[in-house]
């Protein structure tokens, strides 16, 4: 939080049905230094995909839809990718071959002001409008690939409205929040009257708190939902305890096995290194890890710039985590694979991405040449380093891309003409040193 300015961060965790942790850090309004705790509201973001799938394997269980329908059976939905349709478990699983036409993505920066390209859509039948115009933009085939679409999951909650025949947010409420006594759940809209919903913060890239809003009734289906993670605990209990809760059966087992799905692989691979098996794939409204400390790892999460959250799930420990903020700055999925290691008993750092995160932190500094001659910074940016070799007159910065991230030998890339230049670095109780080109340099200070 310190580093990247978050205002509060609320983490909670459940193991074997009950909630064993529960915390607010920080502020849920620095204006006024209002602290948060457990109970403060969050925009969940894409989480709230999760609760359309749950909806929808509800109504399959009735009888009333399948996923395998056609949406067009639904909707007037004219795309078909390579002539064949797209049925409600392509959407379900982002593969209906169309990559992301970033409708939320305008519309969240236009609302906070980081963005002047407006994009004017009112309900399910603009998106209709903006999704059938983009048959020039299928890549694949439905099922095929994934792409992470948005759009589909909007359409995925008017398919609920004309099946159900109620709001897809009366739905929810009636037929999820409900159930499971989420009392501190709502739609957005219905959240502005709430004291202690926490203050949405744009964290500039000059780390400013800047207050800005949630947008009302703007985003539904795909991320409209805000919890505090007092009730998300109630709903990871139902995915932790075969989809009862309160003894109130929400899902079937057979509908929670089916959410958890290994339908269509993700595009990440182990990292760093040479392997190209896929590290996960995407169910029904949740990432699915085959390998977590030996244990299959679910979750989602969720951003809309002014907050961000995080739900993750270990089925066969029955442990879970949520974790949520008012801003974009730290990954909320690390603090939560930290919480879940940490609740295995296994070493966090362990975790590819913690370990990632951490090798890259502490090559970073100015570093020397020979008595000072020459010098650069070295400097994290995301998953890379930067060497940042300036003076008065000029200024070069060169990327620097993981191979190996060795304790002892961290090794990375750049390109020179055309080819590729490894870049080592030597740690050693001494200090830090990093080969570049011709030159050897030794850490001297921070940044």
């Amino acid at each position: 939080m310190g580093e990247t300015h978050l205002p509060s961060v609320t983490i909670a965790a459940v193991e074997r049905g009950e909630t064993v942790y529960a915390r607010g850090f920080g502020m849920r309004d620095v204006e006024r230094s209002l602290p948060a705790t457990p109970r403060t509201r969050y925009g969940i973001g894409s989480v709230t995909k999760s609760f359309t799938c749950v909806a929808l394997l509800q109504l399959q269980e009735q009888g009333r839809l399948r996923l395998d329908d056609p949406v067009e059976d639904y909707l007037p939905v004219t795309v078909r990718p390579f002539g064949e349709p797209i049925r409600l478990h392509h959407f379900m699983t982002h593969s209906s071959g169309i990559p992301a036409l970033a409708y939320a993505e305008a519309i969240i920066r236009h609302g906070s002001g980081a963005s002047d390209r407006y994009l004017p859509m009112g309900g399910y039948d603009d998106m209709l409008t903006f999704l059938n115009g983009s048959g020039e933009w299928v890549y694949a085939r439905p099922g095929e690939r994934w792409f992470y679409l948005n759009e589909g999951y909007v359409l995925l909650g008017a398919v609920i409205e004309r099946v159900s025949g109620e709001s897809y947010t009366d739905y929810v409420h009636n037929h999820i929040l409900g159930p499971l006594r989420m009392t501190r759940t709502s739609f957005i809209a219905d959240a502005a009257d709430d004291e202690d919903t926490a203050v949405p913060y744009v964290i500039t890239k000059d780390k400013e708190q800047r207050p800005s809003r949630y947008l009302n009734g703007r985003l539904t289906s795909d991320g409209g939902l805000i919890s505090s993670v007092d009730d998300m605990t109630a709903y990871l209990k139902m995915f932790l305890g075969d989809g009862r809760a309160n003894a109130t059966p929400v899902l079937s087992p057979a509908s929670l096995e089916a959410m958890l799905g290994r339908y269509v692989a993700l595009p990440q691979e182990t990292y760093p290194g040479s392997d190209p098996t896929p590290v996960g794939h995407y169910g029904y409204g949740l990432n699915t890890y085959p390998d977590f400390f030996g244990h299959t790892l679910a979750g989602h999460g969720g951003a809309v710039l002014v907050s961000t959250a995080h739900l993750a799930f270990i089925p066969e420990r029955t442990m879970g985590v949520v974790v949520l903020a008012n801003g974009t700055g730290y990954a909320l999925q690390h603090v939560a694979s930290f919480a879940l290691a940490t609740m295995l008993g296994e070493d966090p750092w362990s975790v590819p991405g913690l370990r990632a995160e951490r090798a890259l932190q502490q090559l970073e500094g100015r570093y020397e040449t020979y008595q000072g001659t020459y010098g650069a910074i070295v400097s994290r940016a995301g998953d890379f380093l930067t060497l940042k070799i300036e003076n008065k007159l000029l200024s070069q910065t060169v990327p620097l891309v993981p191979v190996d991230l060795n304790p002892a030998r961290p090794r990375f890339f750049t390109l020179a003409l055309g080819r590729r230049l490894i870049v080592d670095f030597h740690v050693r109780a001494e200090g830090i040193e990093v080969i570049y080109e011709r030159y050897r340099m030794r850490r001297v200070g921070n940044i």
